[in-house]
């Protein structure tokens, strides 16, 4: 587990022990491989067609950090596409090379058909190649490791390697941010941009060590209701496993395991978050803590509060784009679900499990009652968010029994 040749090595034997599949990976992890060998070449090079290259710094990024289906998808494309600052393009950190993303880059349409993010291409979440996605994708291409493993893969091993990927036990915060860090300067020159729009669901747990790290950073914690984020995220990974391994064809103990690992994870992801912000480890006055309910209820609102945080003013351009998006979203009705049971779940244990985040983060909201409650109806709101983000909502979401948005990611 200490090496990248370990984790390829438990994730084959999940591979072919577990979906029965022998070849592919092994095609993967060449191809994987090479990649790499091409990307540290790239890398090298980079400074000399890129002088720009040797003078930008990472200053004052902006970073989401929340549970998958918080809506972090959803806001950090918004900032990205509003002139806020760059978001990282899934290609840009799967080849995280200037010189190497230019001479790709015409490329995209065909390499799209052969990319393993069409197994996730969903109306719960659109993805491509050039499209703006969550920087833990650039860990996992890096260093094939993280919860992003854990959570497609290793999850299911026989024995729980949880807490291999878990800061208290195992703390890869100083290499991750290093290559974040080499990953980002590159995205600034690309983009032509002077700040980093980010999104990394992993953050939470060490949030204090990154803050060290990057002391100038911002950070937009996203809060949801559990009852809506847990099953949801579980509908996106499964669905995914399911197009690419069957996974609802699978035998009921080996999917039982992994639906009770992903949700333990997806819940301490949150409660160690919650305990280091109570103890005082994380600076608040660095941290605005977007709620969902309101983001949806009371889009322009939150945004006037979140300028106020960040220490700028929107544009005139900005500021339509901010009022347009609130109305939309007050207009729209929907009725979305899921089904708890279809995942081993029951309301009570998800409240019970996640109380500390609840009450530190969600508490009533203008006096609506239950957390949960004061989100039913602002939810709703959310169809609207991913309608007009994502072209592809038309379509509803297979095996996973809900019809979950872009906005949700």
């Amino acid at each position: 587990m200490e090496t990248v040749f370990g984790r390829m090595r438990l994730a084959y034997r999940v591979s072919r022990h577990t979906f029965r599949v022998r070849v592919l990976p092994l095609f993967a992890a060449w191809m994987w491989l090479n990649i790499r060998i091409v990307v540290a070449i790239g890398q090298l090079l980079d400074p000399i067609f890129f002088p720009k290259l040797r003078r930008v710094e990472v200053k004052r990024p902006i970073v989401l950090v929340g549970n998958p289906r918080t809506g972090t998808t959803f806001l950090q494309r918004f900032l990205s596409e509003h002139g806020y600052g760059a978001g990282n393009e899934l290609y840009r950190m799967l080849y995280a090379s200037l010189l190497l993303q230019t001479i790709i880059k015409p490329f995209l349409p065909i390499l799209e058909a052969v990319s393993p993010a069409r197994y996730h291409k969903t109306p719960a979440h659109d993805t491509s190649l050039d499209g703006v996605e969550t920087d833990d994708v650039a860990l996992l291409f890096r260093y094939f490791d993280g919860f992003f493993l854990y959570g497609f893969f290793l999850a299911f091993a026989e024995e729980d390697l949880k807490d291999h990927f878990d800061p208290k036990h195992r703390d890869v915060s100083q290499r991750d941010f290093d290559w974040l860090e080499a990953v980002w300067k590159r995205s600034l020159v690309g983009h032509g941009s002077d700040t980093v729009i980010a999104k990394l669901f992993s953050l939470g747990p060490r949030l204090p060590q990154f803050l060290e790290r990057f002391p100038e950073a911002r950070v937009l914690y996203m809060a949801r209701d559990p009852l809506n984020t847990i099953p949801s995220g579980m509908s996106l990974v499964s669905g995914v496993l399911d197009k690419a391994f069957g996974f609802w064809s699978l035998p009921e103990e080996i999917q039982q395991r992994w639906l009770t690992r992903l949700y333990r994870g997806l819940v301490d992801l949150q409660l160690e978050f919650t305990e280091q912000w109570n103890e005082g480890k994380i600076d608040r006055d660095r941290v605005y803590v977007v709620r969902y309910d309101r983001m949806m209820a009371d889009f322009d609102g939150m945004m006037a509060e979140m300028h106020t945080f960040l220490g700028e003013e929107p544009t005139e351009a900005q500021q339509q784009a901010i009022d347009e998006r609130a109305e939309k979203q007050r207009a729209y009705k929907s009725g979305h679900k899921y089904d708890l049971s279809k995942f081993g779940l029951d309301a009570d244990k998800i409240r019970e499990d996640c109380a500390p985040f609840y009450e530190t983060f969600l508490p009533p909201l203008g006096g609506a009652g239950a957390a949960g409650a004061a989100e039913e109806a602002p939810a709703e709101a959310a169809e609207a968010a991913a309608e007009a983000a994502e072209a592809t909502a038309e379509a509803e979401d297979e095996g996973d029994g809900a019809t979950p948005t872009a906005a949700d990611g």
